[in-house]
């Protein structure tokens, strides 16, 4: 049995671990279906996204220039790295570790996994932290992760309980909000103190010369702000043309991510804050080569992490399951990273495409389209030439499994050939069925470590089909059509937030944002309102954005404030610029980070009138800035998928809807 198939075999067999497993993938599968049913036209975002994305593949050079060119112009420094040696080597000379060991806080980021980062700056003597909660547990445990949205999703609470116990010193407890809150902590001091903030990027906007980051712990937001050096790494297929397109892809992301409309923090990002150096790493290592081989639509992916949630295979291994021959973790595991990992670090990863049903899921669940299956099979089949080597087809597999495959496919290339297989088959199913121990040998395929040999049907396909016109359901006894079951779907579809009046967009604003745990004060008077709210919580002292309230009256009322930054105040008060109806976003400027980050509770003040439909009716008011949509309080799931309000972020937040100024 080789090291890959154990490594299988020891996840099936670890219950824990199948706990954890199923927990995830359920939960993100029903929020990912919810989360799309309110766009119905999910079918043609998702075609517009995979001509956007393979336009972006086509024409790399191109966008990579004007990308580069425009971020310069924006006074980000720009760095473009061949492999993962040259981009450390960059990270290294920025943080001058040859004069001082900088403290960097670190945000989630698959680029810097891929390239083992943090391995590297700890030999320097460096000391990085994860801030994101999942990877600063998985850190702790000295693992890498094992998902690409939810790293320690192979983890359950009492092990994280423990964790936190042994290495945290405090008493243990599996209350997951104590061990979120603890988390919260210890790493607000690292955020404060960080001389370097390191962070990945979704997407660059090659139109501005823009980076967006989506997040929803907050520490995104942390890391590229309060630092006064901030490294994005980013790998150079991450582009969207411009900001309609960025729009579009922000739709589908985290949809197929999280289940959410939007994530709590999308932020756009054009320019270094005020004292602050920002860098850019563009990183190829290896794209450059997938680019021109049989697998190049795989820079199509967006990193949502969704083929993994719905591949039957992944949910029963983890990603830690996903190994090489030199029993290395895949640095991407799952239906994309059996096609990346070959791809980008050649022949040690190349077994991983046996690793699949080629059930199909994967590709339907794909919100950019790729065909995923078909490029496991080129990987199988030794398609895969990356400039260094090429293999023969079929590596990680049995002798026997081969011998049944060239049985199949000379039966399946042959029409009448097969159909007569079928038949005899049919005849054949009790001998073979799941029930027979002979099956469960594992010189039979391999099959038998994991699975049984289904039955076979008793009809063909095309048996069955034929029949399908004349189908009665066995409810009603009335025939079903198949067209009229297509159009009966296509009914009672939500109603578009285009066309609604204001009162209308406040209210699905209102809805939208109390669904995530949001609050909606409406007002003729937001500085009245809010010293009420103010006063009934007891709280004296505020954070204000200035030419937000009237000070006057704060003042009269014995509210004090002040406008500049301050982390040990519990309250923040902010303006903003915009809301979305669709999400219950609104749209703020990064730069009052103190007021809508920091504090415990977030009060925003939004005039009713500048609530718009959705983002991409509000997306081109972040030209040039860095702006951030926020939605929601901060929150997480990365302790077994339960969700937590409140980590890097508010814990609250109240927008007070200005109703004096409607027009």
């Amino acid at each position: 049995m080789t090291t890959f198939r154990r490594r299988i075999r020891q996840s099936i067999e670890n219950p824990t671990l199948q706990t954890a497993l199923d927990n995830n993938s359920e939960r993100r599968l029903k929020g990912k279906s919810l989360a799309f049913e309110s766009i119905p036209d999910w079918r043609e975002r998702r075609q517009r996204a995979h001509h956007i994305r393979a336009d972006v593949i086509e024409n790399l050079d191109n966008y990579l220039n004007q990308f580069i060119t425009n971020a310069e112009n924006n006074d980000v420094i720009v760095h473009r790295a061949k492999d993962a040696a040259e981009a450390i080597d960059i990270v290294l000379r920025i943080s001058n570790i040859e004069h001082r060991k900088p403290l960097i806080a670190k945000s989630k980021s698959m680029v810097s996994e891929e390239i083992e980062l943090n391995h590297a700056l700890e030999k320097h003597g460096v000391n990085v932290i994860e801030t994101d909660l999942g990877e600063y547990i998985v850190q702790l445990r000295k693992e890498r992760p094992s998902h690409i949205i939810t790293p320690a999703a192979h983890l359950k609470k009492e092990q994280v309980a423990q964790l936190f116990h042994e290495k945290l010193g405090i008493p243990y407890t599996e209350d997951i909000p104590a061990l979120t809150a603890t988390a919260r902590k210890v790493l607000r001091e690292v955020f404060l103190t960080a001389d370097i903030g390191i962070s990945g990027v979704n997407f660059g906007v090659a139109e501005t010369g823009g980076i967006c980051i989506v997040t929803n712990e907050g520490n995104g937001r942390m890391v590229a702000s309060i630092p006064k050096t901030h490294i994005a790494l980013m790998g150079m297929e991450r582009l969207a043309p411009n900001l309609d397109d960025l729009a579009l892809l922000l739709s589908l992301l985290p949809r197929s991510a999280t289940g959410q409309k939007l994530t709590v923090y999308t932020q756009l990002i054009h320019k270094p804050m005020p004292g602050q150096t920002r860098h850019l790493i563009i990183l190829d290592n290896g794209r450059s080569k997938l680019r021109n081989s049989p697998l190049k639509e795989s820079l199509y992916c967006i990193r949502c992490g969704a083929c993994l949630n719905a591949c039957p295979v992944f949910r029963e291994l983890s990603g830690h399951a996903y190994i090489g021959r030199n029993l290395s973790i895949a640095p991407y595991p799952g239906p994309i990273g059996s096609v990346i990992s070959p791809g980008l670090f050649g022949e040690n990863y190349f077994q991983l495409a046996q690793a699949s049903s080629l059930c199909g899921a994967c590709k339907e669940t794909c919100p950019v389209d790729i065909d995923l299956p078909k490029l496991l099979t080129r990987v199988r089949a030794g398609e895969v030439d990356n400039g260094k080597w090429k293999v023969r087809g079929g590596l990680g597999l049995t002798w026997s499994t081969k011998l049944f495959l060239k049985t199949f496919a000379c039966l399946a290339t042959q029409p009448k050939l097969f159909a007569l297989s079928q038949k005899f088959a049919s005849l054949t199913t009790h001998l073979l069925s799941p029930r027979s121990e002979w099956m469960r040998l594992p010189a039979f395929t391999g099959w038998g470590y994991s699975k049984d040999l289904p039955r076979f049907a008793g009809k063909t396909f095309r048996e069955r089909w034929q029949g399908m016109d004349k189908k009665i359901d066995e409810y009603t006894g009335k025939r079903v059509d198949r067209h009229e079951s297509k159009q009966a779907e296509q009914t009672n579809l939500p109603v578009s937030p285009v066309s609604l009046s204001t009162t209308s967009l406040v209210s699905l604003f209102t809805s939208e944002l109390s669904a995530l745990s949001g609050n909606v004060h409406q007002t003729n008077n937001p500085t009245q309102s809010i010293i009420e709210y103010l006063l009934s919580n007891n709280i004296k002292k505020i954070y204000l954005q200035p030419n937000v309230l009237d000070e006057t009256l704060l003042r009269q009322s014995g509210i004090d404030f002040t406008h500049e930054p301050d982390p040990t105040l519990t309250v923040g008060v902010t303006k903003a610029c915009a809301g979305l109806a669709e999400t219950g976003s609104v749209l703020e400027a990064d730069e009052e980070l103190f007021g809508s980050l920091l504090p415990e509770i977030h009060l925003a003040v939004l005039e009713s009138k500048n609530i718009l439909p959705s983002l991409p009716d509000a997306i081109e008011m972040t030209r040039g800035k860095n702006a951030v949509l926020i939605t929601g309080p901060s929150r997480t799931a990365d302790i077994e998928m339960t969700l937590t309000i409140g980590v890097h972020g508010p814990k609250e937040i109240h927008v007070f809807v200005d109703d004096s100024k409607r027009g």
